[in-house]
């Protein structure tokens, strides 16, 4: 691995510890999960795992303290080093961190254990896992599934920043154990901004900045069309790290006596596409972080601006590539509790859509609800830097639902620099900032209301590709179609029969299913194994200019 694992908060002294690893007696490919065809992985064992690996601390390591850093480990691991239990994490999508500096033998070798429990409880987030693979739901990760990571710091430095955008400049909040921290922004032309600030919170207000030739700053926002980023590095004692951000707003506002979604204050037509992230080779975790990238600029070379990451958080480097090209995202809390295919699916998609919230549960239910909202905080505080995220979605068809009108709240409250979807498809409730359809099987005329619609899944058309189905004697999905004509045109003809007519009415996005073919699963744009387009891109590039005229008045 040759990149910086976590992009806004980079340092010159780490190591990857990324590699060959040993597993219950056998050998893994860490970072990928050992259900995976990348992983290497021959054992039989997946519920509960050891992981064991030999490192020795740098020679280039002349800072104080060691940190060890996890992307991601599925679902409870205890961390030792040097046989002695450094710490434990619960939940399996989000990273975690220990200060091993009191563990480890500088001057040999060390060695890293991680065990590793996967009832795939549906006590914790789970997303689309499942033993039993097929239809919506697919093959379940174990153990580590994200990068690992070593790095070296002082005795005092920077362990978070947080960075709330405006258009005209950013509050930035620094976590760290020193008096007082500098910034220097670097601006256009190879000019530089700095101020320095006292305890841990601070405004660079560009608009009215002056650069080191005196000349006044015109702020650049970040959009779609030029995802402009303003790098900078924040000075605190002896740490040094450096990050970026971006200046863009997103917000409901009335344009001409209709609810819009507006970036920047100017609406915009969220023409998204459903991105669950499983990858054929490694299920979790693509070969190459590239891969992430190059799903990204091909939807974008289809005329989308926006992906609704479908219920899995991923890497920092996916939402950097986001940052960075100007794709939009729509993040979704992953689901945790039970799932309930006639309740939850059979019904509501032939129109009973209403149900209250839950609200009550024996403990073991309330224990799985107090880890959800643990679980939406910790994640809206890790991603809340990127400028490319923009809505939250927090249920999605009901599973696991339960209080969504307090989870709105509480989630407003958390990071109200985003907006909220907080039922996705059916079953809402009082509180959320768009009426939120799923519309498959059938293209319906769309009846905008007070808030502003979002058409969050549609679509799902079916094209099987010969020698690139991952399973050729099962297909999942929502129509088939014989061919790339077939599919583009009923693609395009449900665009403009139920999406296009309803967009002066105040619908504000759609998201079609999906970007490509997952397992049984073969709706996708691109098949699986991202090797070929299934549509025409000519096509659809006509039709993301017809929505772009749309939205525009």
């Amino acid at each position: 691995m040759d990149f910086y694992p976590r992009p806004q908060l980079k340092r010159d002294l780490w190591m990857s510890l990324d590699g060959k690893w040993s597993l219950c007696e056998s050998t893994i490919n860490v970072p990928f999960p050992p259900q995976s065809k990348l992983s290497g992985y021959e054992g039989e064992e997946y519920r509960k795992l050891t992981y064991t690996r030999v490192f020795t601390i740098p020679a280039s390591f002349n800072e104080s303290r060691i940190i060890i850093h996890f992307g991601a480990v599925d679902e409870i691991a205890a961390i030792l080093v040097n046989g002695r239990l450094v710490g434990q994490h619960e939940g399996g999508y989000l990273p975690f961190s220990f200060d091993i500096t009191n563990y480890i033998n500088r001057d040999g070798d060390n060695t890293l254990t991680v065990k590793c429990s996967d009832s795939l409880s549906g006590h914790y987030p789970y997303g689309k896992q499942t033993l039993k693979p097929g239809g919506m739901w697919y093959t379940d990760v174990s153990g580590i599934w994200q990068t690992v990571w070593i790095e070296n710091v002082p005795d005092k430095y920077i362990s978070e920043l947080t960075i709330t955008p405006d258009l005209t400049g950013v509050d930035i909040s620094v976590t760290h154990n020193a008096d007082s921290f500098k910034v220097i922004v670097e601006l256009d032309d190879s000019d530089t901004y700095t101020a320095t600030f006292d305890g841990s919170n601070g405004r660079i207000e560009l608009l009215n900045a002056l650069s080191d030739s005196h000349k006044p700053i015109s702020p650049i926002l970040w959009d779609t069309e030029n995802p402009h980023i303003y790098n900078f590095t924040i000075i605190s004692d002896k740490d040094s790290v450096r990050s970026y951000f971006a200046l863009r707003t997103i917000s409901i506002q009335d344009i001409c006596g209709v609810k819009r979604v507006c970036l920047n204050d100017k609406p915009v037509f969220l023409h998204g596409i459903l991105d669950q992230g499983y990858f054929q080779d490694g299920i979790f975790t693509p070969k190459e972080p590239s891969e992430y990238l190059d799903d990204i600029l091909h939807m974008k070379e289809l005329g989308f601006n926006t992906l609704r990451k479908h219920i899995k958080i991923e890497p920092d480097i996916f939402y950097y590539y986001c940052d960075i090209h100007g794709m939009l995202v729509i993040q979704d809390m992953v689901n945790s509790g039970a799932y309930s295919f006639l309740k939850d699916t059979v019904l509501p998609t032939v129109g009973f859509k209403r149900r209250c919230d839950w609200k009550k549960g024996n403990s073991k239910e309330e224990a799985r609800r107090e880890f959800f909202v643990k679980h939406l905080l910790d994640t809206i505080s890790h991603l809340h830097n990127h400028p490319s995220i923009v809505i939250y979605t927090i249920f999605n068809e009901g599973w696991g639902q339960f209080e969504s009108d307090m989870l709105y709240q509480l989630a407003s409250r958390a990071d109200s620099s985003r907006l909220y979807d907080s039922t996705s498809g059916w079953f809402a409730q009082s509180k959320s900032d768009f009426d939120s359809e799923h519309v498959y099987f059938r293209t319906k005329v769309l009846r905008p209301k007070s808030r502003p619609l979002f058409l969050s899944e549609c679509g799902g058309f079916t094209l099987k590709i010969p020698g690139h189905c991952y399973n050729p004697h099962k297909t999942y999905g929502y129509g088939s179609c014989k061919d790339e004509a077939a599919l583009t045109d009923r693609i395009c003809n449900m665009y403009d029969k139920m999406v296009l007519p309803a967009i002066p009415k105040g619908l504000c996005g759609s998201i079609y299913t999906q970007l490509s073919d997952v397992e049984d699963e073969i709706n996708g744009l691109y098949t699986y194994d991202r090797k070929i387009c299934k549509v025409n891109k000519n096509q659809m590039q006509l039709l993301a200019k017809k929505i772009a005229s749309a939205i525009m008045f």
